[in-house]
């Protein structure tokens, strides 16, 4: 069994262990931006699925992005409307961005409207996230099945009911910055009214 607490997560986090926690849709699965062949390896997980970055706050997403681009104040307007919530934005990545998901030049970020798991990004900096299943298999919802299934993943037990479903079980709306504006690429959770140009 590897469900531990916030403290001993945060740890087995940032030594780039993988680790799992709530959040406002569904529990994440996590590693280290420098890790993230983990998660495709444990998941079985083909590389042309690209991975989410979650952070606690913008700024920790910077690095990751074109901040050179010409639209960088239209992204960060989008940000504050959304973020923190259960909106993915998509956006043109920098090259230490790039490196993250292979063959993408964009990169997906979010900031989880989940005070727990605000409190794990907040101690760890920016995490690569996807759900918590096998490819191809529905996300996992209580914190145990997650244990059960991933025994090697070090998974949040405290202060949180581990048999209970967390999240609202809705994905996250993901929207790609394009040259005509926003894209809608999955509509999730939110329903997403762009920020005009």
């Amino acid at each position: 069994m590897a469900l531990v607490s916030l403290i001993a997560l945060v740890a087995s986090a940032r030594s780039g262990k993988l680790v799992s926690f709530p959040t406002d849709t569904v529990p994440a699965l996590a590693v280290r931006p420098d890790r993230s062949a983990d998660i495709f390896t444990l998941k079985q997980r083909s590389p042309d699925k690209p991975l989410i970055l979650m952070a606690a706050s913008w700024e920790e997403f910077l690095p990751f992005l074109d901040i050179a681009h010409p639209d960088l104040a239209i992204w960060q307007q989008t940000a504050q409307k959304y973020f923190a919530g259960a909106v993915t934005l998509v956006l043109p990545a920098s090259d230490r961005g790039c490196i993250l998901n292979q063959g993408f030049t964009t990169l997906g970020v979010r900031i989880p409207d989940s005070k727990t798991a605000i409190a794990i990004l907040q101690q760890t900096g920016a995490m690569l996230t996807t759900s918590a299943n096998k490819s191809n298999e529905p996300p996992l919802r209580k914190m145990i099945e997650i244990n059960n299934s991933f025994p090697s993943v070090m998974t949040l037990g405290d202060g949180i009911d581990i048999t209970e479903r967390s999240g609202s079980g809705l994905p996250s709306t993901v929207v790609e910055w394009t040259k005509d504006g926003w894209l809608v690429r999955r509509q999730g959770a939110v329903s997403f009214y762009s920020v005009k140009h």
